[in-house]
């Protein structure tokens, strides 16, 4: 059996779109769907099981969860970069993670967890995903502190060489919709362009990036979802490991990929960054993959204007917009 956490979420149902086309449905799917309609990512695809999140930890903590279990790919978790109850973000992203990892090691599954390139801070240290910089890090918001804290709880413990911990950096793609503020600025740019026919950024106030010219390393949902499958079958890649495509981009290439893929002309005006975002604020990330490489992967990854062409034209204007 494996279990997907979050897995009606974004990644999470990705994981299962992708495990399924490799013909995987003994798949237990662990989610809290309350009123959002995540339900609508599960409707495509095929899984032994749904549990809620409070009833699967109930049976893991009380061992009374049935099942042999091959892999646990651990996407459930608060994954708003705005957030600032710190104890939810603690309870939700530490020490969840924690008490699956330990249930894991229990049951000599594989152990697959997302981190975030939020720990990595404003990037004076640099991107690189070498465990031992990790107490070097010091990320500016909490969400990217809860990720840290677990990275260090792993480190300290020498249980880096039973898992892995992957670094998403700024993904996008199909299944987003019901993230509200926190779906990709692909999305956000399809949306505002369909409604006023272009897209506002944020100005830059650090004179090192002009307008529009913050870049981010934007990775394709698909792509992430088949670096997890792939290391579910290498068992013997464990650590810490970016997941990004290796290449920055300005917001402004992200906007005219997307106009591009719509058919429009890109029309691009700027508003002030809100005081609150700017000491929170990555101007620059970029995802070295030399270690994931170096372990294996060998796959090409699809280039900003691929993966978005593929994300509007294949979902965002199509009649079916869930993997």
């Amino acid at each position: 059996m494996y279990i997907v956490t979050g897995g009606a979420g974004f990644i999470g149902s990705a994981v299962i779109w992708k495990l399924n086309s490799l013909g995987i449905d003994d798949i237990l799917v662990v989610d809290n769907l309350g009123r959002s309609d995540k339900w609508k990512n599960l409707v495509n695809r095929s899984y032994a099981a749904y549990m809620h999140r409070d009833d699967f930890l109930a049976r893991v903590a009380e061992r009374r969860l049935e099942g042999d279990v091959r892999a646990i790919v651990h996407m459930g978790a608060c994954s708003s970069t705005t957030e600032r109850d710190a104890d939810f973000l603690l309870r939700n992203n530490l020490e969840y993670s924690k008490i699956l990892c330990a249930f894991a090691l229990e049951k000599k599954a594989r152990f697959i967890t997302a981190g975030s390139a939020a720990t990595y801070g404003d990037g004076s240290q640099g991107f690189d995903d070498d465990a031992d910089r990790l107490e070097d890090l010091r990320p500016l918001n909490i969400y990217g502190y809860s990720k840290h804290l677990f990275d260090l709880w792993a480190k300290r413990r020498g249980l880096l060489e039973h898992l892995v911990c992957l670094k998403f950096f700024n993904v996008y793609g199909p299944n987003e919709y019901h993230k509200g503020e926190m779906r990709s600025v692909v999305h956000k740019t399809f949306d505002s362009i369909r409604k006023s026919g272009g897209m506002e950024l944020f100005r830059s106030y650090d004179p090192a990036y002009p307008d529009g010219g913050q870049r981010r390393d934007f990775v394709h949902v698909k792509d992430c979802a088949a670096v997890i499958c792939w290391l579910l079958d290498h068992p013997e890649v464990r650590g810490i490991y970016n997941l990004g495509t290796g290449t920055a981009r300005a917001w402004k290439d992200l906007v005219r990929a997307v106009a591009a893929a719509m058919n429009v002309p890109a029309r691009i005006t700027y508003k002030d960054m809100p005081d609150a975002l700017r000491g929170a604020y990555q101007n620059f990330t970029e995802a070295p993959l030399a270690r994931l490489r170096a372990a294996g992967y060998a796959a090409p990854l699809l280039t900003l204007e691929q993966g978005v062409a593929d994300y509007v034209t294949g979902y965002l204007l199509g009649p079916d917009p869930y993997l």
